[in-house]
């Protein structure tokens, strides 16, 4: 068990510094988010309009019948999908924390799941975490990319990050987990 825990707690170091450094150092996400010159009388517009925080699709209805005429009126059309906050707060601490933790289960939760059936050999660390990190990558970034239609280059760093950062913590956990 302490094996697992040493292993997961530096498997979540790397996959947390991974994911900080393409943030901000690599530029990896630089293209995620696109400017706008009209951002402030956007910014007017969404707040007067809009009193409570969430997601957002432009246009939309409030029943479903409304929802079928709406389809049919908006083909061809522009559309956009919003997510509205009231405040921005650049508080960072728990945001890092609660990040961490998260790596730390998911990396905890990976060594579960690849010793299952018995210790795997580095290569099935590797593998396996690459599996987890494509998978990963599927249900959530590019499931977002199919239903909502979102940009390639809003998730392309997302599909980077999930086989850098699951590939070295495979080779991390293939190594630590197989050391005698």
């Amino acid at each position: 068990m302490k094996k697992w825990i040493i292993g997961s707690f530096v498997g979540a170091i790397i996959v947390f510094a991974w994911q900080a450094a393409s943030w901000m150092f690599l530029g990896i996400h630089d293209s995620t988010m696109k400017y706008s010159p009209a951002q402030n009388e956007i910014m007017s517009v969404l707040s007067a309009n809009i009193k409570e925080e969430g997601a957002y699709i432009l246009p939309s209805a409030s029943t479903k019948k409304e929802q079928e005429q709406m389809m049919k009126d908006i083909e061809g059309k522009p559309w956009a999908s919003v997510i509205y906050h009231q405040s921005y707060s650049g508080k960072m601490t728990m945001k890092m924390i609660r990040g961490f933790l998260l790596c730390f289960v998911l990396v905890l939760l990976l060594v579960v799941i690849l010793t299952k059936g018995g210790m795997p050999n580095f290569t099935g660390f590797v593998t396996g975490s690459l599996a987890v990190g494509v998978f990963t990558f599927l249900w959530g970034p590019y499931m977002g990319h199919n239903w909502f239609e979102l940009p390639w280059h809003m998730i392309r760093g997302d599909i980077i990050d999930c086989i850098v950062a699951w590939g070295l913590c495979g080779a991390w956990l293939g190594w630590w987990m197989n050391k005698k």
